[in-house]
């Protein structure tokens, strides 16, 4: 079939499937450049082969298994993506800061339109958004690939291990081993548990007033208060991670004074609250510096993740590049 002769409505059904293929894609490759990337070649070729597409399955299984085989080509020999922390030991705030490592090496942040249905289930969305959780993607790229499109789909996307099996070309026996052998790593490879970022609770929209009001204060006693005692930073592209409020207050007093005077702007990545950081600017105004992705558990900070590749992060979550002197 040529482009041109498939039905006009092929499209807007394939578009409709954009955001939960983004979200698959995601949970398998670990960055969103990449999962959308891969989902556009799932769009290309499902439009391509769509006079191939006989009806035996939903347009939306056919889709995903487009997908699946896009994301298991896109793994082939590749290595897996990683947090800092599960790199190296925690370093010291006293420390030199390491060489950057390629953008290959990280788990990178998502926006939560780009990547989460907007309405549906309540249970089945708080679901949805605890699997694209910063931990819970590190933890699946411990898992074979085979073994991640199993579990995702079984475990988050609810499917039958015998659509599992139509869609891998293989026996509901080996998506069952599978998916057993898929929980016991990803059980061993414990993802920290956090408290759900989203709808936020009074508690939390409090917690996070009282952060951006002691980071942009600088007020390093009031943010290190907000910190759980098992806190950690981290900056990819830096391997570099700390652990505790006083590592990170040392830090914050040390090598990243520049950020003081910084603003905040919100943003929702992840699942979870973050925030656009700028720092201040030689004309006066404020210039991006990290994007912060905020885990918290039981009324604390557990986590602040600043990912420093400002200069694609910013345009993916539509925030400005600059702002001016004297903005809010």
């Amino acid at each position: 079939m040529s482009d041109l002769a498939a039905p006009p409505d092929v499209a807007t059904e394939l578009e409709r499937h954009r955001t939960e293929l983004t979200g698959y894609c995601y949970r398998m490759l670990g960055s969103l450049f990449e999962a959308e990337d891969a989902v556009q070649e799932t769009m290309v070729r499902a439009w391509r082969a769509y006079d191939r597409f006989e009806g035996r399955s939903s347009l939306r299984s056919w889709l995903y298994r487009i997908a699946t085989n896009v994301c298991l080509d896109a793994l082939g020999g590749t290595g897996r993506r990683a947090r800092p922390m599960d790199l190296a030991s925690p370093g010291s705030a006293e420390g030199p800061l390491p060489g950057a490592l390629p953008d290959a090496a990280w788990i990178s942040p998502a926006p939560d339109g780009r990547v989460l249905p907007e309405t549906g289930d309540p249970a089945d969305v708080a679901d949805r958004r605890e699997s694209v959780r910063l931990a819970f993607v590190a933890a699946l790229q411990h898992l074979a690939p085979r073994q991640r499109a199993v579990l995702i789909l079984r475990e988050v996307l609810a499917w039958k291990a015998a659509e599992v099996a139509e869609l891998l070309d293989t026996t509901v026996a080996s998506v069952n081993s599978a998916l057993q052998r898929a929980r016991a790593t990803l059980a061993a490879a414990a993802p920290a548990a956090g408290d759900p970022a989203a709808p936020l609770d009074e508690e939390q929209r409090a917690l996070l007033a009282r952060y951006v009001a002691a980071f942009e204060s600088y007020d390093l006693d009031a943010l290190t208060s907000l910190l759980h005692e098992d806190a950690t930073l981290s900056m990819p592209p830096y391997e570099l991670w700390l652990l505790g409020p006083a590592e990170i207050r040392a830090w914050m007093a040390g090598h990243g004074i520049g950020c003081r005077g910084s603003r905040l702007l919100p943003v929702a990545a992840n699942g979870m609250p973050g925030f656009a950081q700028y720092r201040p600017s030689a004309d006066g105004g404020h210039e991006p510096w990290a994007l912060q992705v905020i885990e918290i558990s039981q009324g604390r900070i557990t986590g602040l993740n600043s990912f420093l590749d400002t200069q694609r992060l910013f345009p993916l979550f539509g925030l400005p590049a600059h702002l001016e002197a004297g903005r809010p």
